[in-house]
């Protein structure tokens, strides 16, 4: 077993620690808010440290899960960051989504410094955290990759490596871009059944037994049409990765339209004051 650092305890770090921790892997675990990491050291097997760089002291694997570049930047390269307490051979293994551009500037880093650099944004929400079943997308070179994959098997249904530095990154953005398309056009399809007069329930069991079935419809059809948004990935962070989507793709000069467009409804939405309600609340910009 190894001797991890896990680096922010959200609602999705918290439990891949967990994962972790039930694997049989020594963890040292550091969060912004403090009381955060002590709750998970009281849970799970382990110990907090004050700062990143404490964390990451001796550890073989330095594992991020947080906010935006600025807080990656903040836990790896600022005062007390983890890159300056890493030894040589180790590897960091990031699972923010953030820039294609702060995953090459870390993986560059990495090289001056003697250790490996991963990143590896993850799809499947607070569910799939919970449950182990999350999907990683990863950045990096092949080595680095096959050293990192046994340690993300923990709390993964599907791993895979997608090329050199920022191509997790890139990888998480089209993921984010269909999603997005996919729940506008459910949302769409929702309100128009209701507003027809059909039983929603019925009308997509029958068509998600065809060629319109999606995830979003297996799962979110029936609680959007009963006005609830409470599982997992909010719109506050949906519109925070499809801003990084719509930034790269302006500066490749790649078109996404629709995805401009949706991203503006999800603003739409937070008017509504639905910025912590999850990504299927495209509803309610039709039905309050």
């Amino acid at each position: 077993m190894s001797k991890i650092a896990f680096l922010g305890l959200g609602v999705m770090g918290y439990p891949m620690a967990g994962h972790l921790a039930a694997a049989g892997h020594e963890l040292v675990v550091y969060n912004r808010t403090a009381e955060r990491a002590k709750a998970w050291t009281a849970e799970h097997r382990g110990t907090f440290a004050a700062t990143p760089a404490e964390a990451a002291r001796g550890a073989g694997f330095v594992l991020t899960c947080v906010g935006r570049d600025d807080d990656l930047r903040a836990v790896t390269l600022g005062e007390d960051g983890c890159f300056a307490a890493m030894q040589a051979g180790s590897l960091f293994i990031d699972h923010t989504t953030v820039s294609a551009a702060i995953a090459r500037e870390l993986a560059e880093e990495g090289d001056k410094n003697g250790f490996g650099v991963l990143d590896a944004p993850v799809s499947g929400g607070q569910a799939g955290a919970e449950n182990g079943q999350l999907t990683v997308m990863v950045g990096g070179s092949a080595a680095h990759f096959t050293a990192g994959e046994p340690i993300m098997q923990a709390y993964a249904k599907r791993v895979g490596h997608m090329g050199p530095a920022g191509a997790g990154q890139t990888t998480k953005m089209v993921n984010q871009i269909a999603i997005a398309g996919v729940l506008q056009g459910l949302s769409e399809a929702v309100n128009f059944a209701m507003e027809a007069g059909l039983d929603p329930d019925a009308v997509f069991d029958v068509i998600g037994k065809g060629a319109a079935q999606s995830w979003q419809m297996d799962n979110r059809a029936g609680t959007m049409a009963k006005g609830e948004y409470d599982f997992g990935f909010a719109v506050d962070w949906m519109r925070k990765d499809l801003g990084i989507a719509l930034a790269e793709a302006e500066a490749r000069g790649v078109s996404l339209p629709l995805t401009a467009l949706v991203d503006q409804f999800y603003k739409d939405v937070q008017r509504l004051g639905g910025g912590r309600q999850d990504t299927s609340s495209l509803l309610r910009r039709f039905r309050g």
